[in-house]
């Protein structure tokens, strides 16, 4: 059956809103399959503390680099072909990671470590990841304004959903493998099945949904050295960008650092997998039932405001109920934190689109995706170490910087407003 046929018949009948909801959620089913296994892995193949941190940023560095490259190439040929090739490439990194991990336990591979390897699917898999931006400039292009905040935050609950399910098809996964006995492949085969599925998916039933062709904005360099700069300089953008960088890099401490957590305090990789679902859990109900309905009627600066104490307070919450070494005070903590960013992060990437103007939504978001990928990166780098002097320390690091962000985010108070009645957006550069 031609694809034009197939997606002529369900174009009709499919909001783009959910198609590209379902494209991204069952691509981070991938993701929420690995990202658990990850350090444990590493640990497995005897890495040291710092290698598990180069390992854990790669894919963020790569998302830093590329994502504003994914996002302008999105503005001149459109959203669809990006995401079509992002999602192929997730699922060949995503099946070579299985295969590493199975026979890196043989020793070397072609003459060099697994670890190696394992970097490059990471390498590999942040590179076909920068799309996230793409995904977003999608959304934007299907939502009016008064809309934005809700629509971007069908991309948190997707992010929630598929580390609900992810990690539990992880855990499923591993039935049978005996405790000890190293890494299994089928996490990673799994995660490359899944993203497979959501290319195929994109590929016959997503439509594109950039409008107008390319427009002399659109044609613009692909590569511009002045565009972090250009965006900083902006009145309210900036400022987004660093509460941006701010928050994620304080929940990119704990994100990166909770699978070792669980670890020193004696829970097994099924068990693990259990505690990220959980996340997710708190994830999915907090951006798909909480977030959506109250940002159209708080507005994106009280939901960022609210979300951001929040983390401050569950961050202080998580250090001290690990310094107590209580996986059971760990979990009553954890629902404030995550909530926390459920809230802030459409909040944030909501008030950047309605500051930035139609013909620059994908590069724009693309700036903002690298500053949380900037943020991923440096934060295990920071954390992981720190984490192997004492557990509680990358959690009081977030917390206070996510006190600098609170003050950020005051500043922010007219953005919103401006943004929708005001008109202060203009293309970046001029």
């Amino acid at each position: 059956m031609p694809p034009e046929f197939v997606y002529a018949r369900f174009a009709v009948s499919r909001s783009p809103l959910m198609i590209i909801f379902l494209v991204v959620f069952i691509d981070l089913l991938g993701f929420g399959i690995v990202l658990p296994l990850l350090p444990r892995y590493a640990r497995d193949f005897e890495a040291s503390w710092w290698m598990i941190a180069v390992l854990m940023s790669s894919f963020s560095a790569m998302q830093f680099l590329f994502a504003p490259l994914w996002g302008r190439l999105s503005d001149r040929i459109g959203r669809r072909p990006v995401l079509l090739v992002g999602l192929a490439g997730s699922a060949v990194f995503y099946f070579l990671f299985g295969r590493i991990t199975h026979i890196g336990n043989s020793g070397p591979i072609y003459g060099l470590s697994p670890l190696f390897w394992l970097l490059m699917t990471r390498i590999g898999a942040g590179i076909a990841g920068a799309t996230i931006s793409t995904a977003q400039a999608y959304i934007a292009d299907s939502t009016e304004k008064a809309g934005r905040g809700k629509g971007m935050a069908i991309i948190g609950a997707a992010f929630g959903i598929g580390f609900t399910f992810g990690p539990l098809l992880g855990a499923v996964s591993l039935i049978g493998q005996t405790e000890g006995s190293g890494p299994s492949a089928w996490p990673g085969y799994l995660a490359g099945g899944l993203s497979a599925v959501a290319f195929g998916l994109a590929l016959f039933v997503l439509p594109e949904s950039l409008k107008g062709g390319a427009t002399p904005e659109r044609r613009g360099a692909l590569f511009d050295s002045n565009l972090f700069r250009k965006a900083l300089a902006r009145p309210h953008i900036g400022i987004i960008l660093v509460a941006i960088f701010l928050t994620t890099f304080a929940f990119a401490q704990f994100e990166t650092t909770l699978s070792l957590l669980t670890k020193n305090l004696g829970q097994s990789d099924s068990v693990n997998f259990l505690t990220f679902a959980y996340i997710g859990f708190i994830l999915t109900v907090a951006q798909g039932g909480l977030v959506r309905r109250l940002i159209p009627k708080w507005g994106e600066f009280w939901m960022a405001l609210t979300g951001v104490a929040l983390m401050s307070v569950g961050l202080l919450l998580i250090g001290w109920t690990s310094s107590q070494k209580s996986m059971l005070l760990v979990y009553c903590a954890l629902p404030v934190a995550v909530i926390g960013f459920s809230a802030t992060t459409p909040s944030l990437h909501s008030l950047l689109s309605l500051c930035a103007s139609d013909d620059e939504q994908g590069g724009i978001l693309g700036v903002g995706q690298s500053m949380s990928a900037l943020a991923r990166i440096l934060g295990p780098l920071l954390a992981i170490p720190v984490q192997g002097i004492n557990l509680a320390l990358p959690y009081w690091i977030g917390a206070g910087l996510m006190a600098v962000s609170l003050g950020l985010v005051i500043t922010l108070r007219d953005a919103s407003y401006l943004a929708r009645r005001e008109g202060i957006a203009a293309p970046v550069g001029h």
